[in-house]
């Protein structure tokens, strides 16, 4: 019989769940962004300019929420889009001065949040979870590298 409280699946989709809702909270009251809007940010300041394709594959997101999320991003001016002359149906990604400063903004809360989430752990156990959690990413990684062949 499946235990659905002991069940890995959904004990990590609720804990995932529930860490980017605080964080959420924290960039949301102050800077008045939206989860998805925050992954966008976040991927965009770690990598530059990127398409929304690319976006929604790092940050595991709808295609459509992504792009909700650029379009506003960019009403507000924190992002630009750029359409790609060679080929007009790709537009990159990348955030403006705004954005830059908004990002770094929220850098230093995040991780306080992050210290903060892990102070549940000791040391030596918050090194074991985060070299868990990798090994497991890369497992899952390679799971979709394999199913897209």
């Amino acid at each position: 019989m499946l235990n659905l409280d002991q069940f890995l699946p959904y004990q990590l989709n609720v804990l995932a769940s529930r860490v980017s809702n605080e964080l959420a909270q924290v960039y949301a009251e102050r800077f008045g962004l939206s989860i998805a809007e925050w992954r966008v940010i976040a991927h965009l300041a770690n990598n530059h300019e990127v398409s929304v394709r690319d976006i929604q594959r790092r940050v595991d997101m709808d295609k459509s929420k992504v792009s909700r999320a650029a379009a506003h991003l960019e009403e507000t001016g924190l992002i630009r889009k750029r359409v790609n002359a060679q080929d007009r149906r790709l537009i990159k990604l990348a955030l403006t001065p705004k954005g830059a400063k908004i990002f770094e903004q929220i850098v230093p809360l995040a991780l306080a949040y992050e210290t903060q989430f892990l102070g549940a752990l000791t040391r030596s156990e918050a090194a074991l979870f985060r070299t868990v959690i990798e090994r497991l990413l890369a497992a899952t990684s390679a799971t979709e590298a394999n199913d897209e062949d």
